[in-house]
């Protein structure tokens, strides 16, 4: 299940970067979007609205717990201790 559950993340990472590539707005600057946003701006504002809602996915699905669990059971020195 982890390796289809990475697979998939890294899928939706490749896709959301060839989306980024967006070769078909670059020479249009009408329709505008509302009425005052150029197409290839509107493009981008929605694709940021969606990666932040992929690096949330990504932080939520994959952060490494175990690794936070033992970072946390070390204690933690400070140098003026040793002295």
């Amino acid at each position: 299940m982890r390796v289809v559950k990475r697979a998939l993340l890294v899928g939706l990472f490749v896709l959301l970067y060839a989306l980024h590539q967006d070769v078909w707005l670059w020479r249009s600057a009408r329709p505008l979007v509302f009425g005052f946003l150029p197409p290839g701006l509107a493009w981008h504002a929605a694709y940021t609205i969606v990666v932040a809602g992929a690096l949330w996915l990504l932080s939520t699905l994959a952060w490494p717990h175990a690794l936070e669990r033992e970072a946390e059971q070390v204690p933690l020195r400070h140098p003026e201790d040793e002295a």
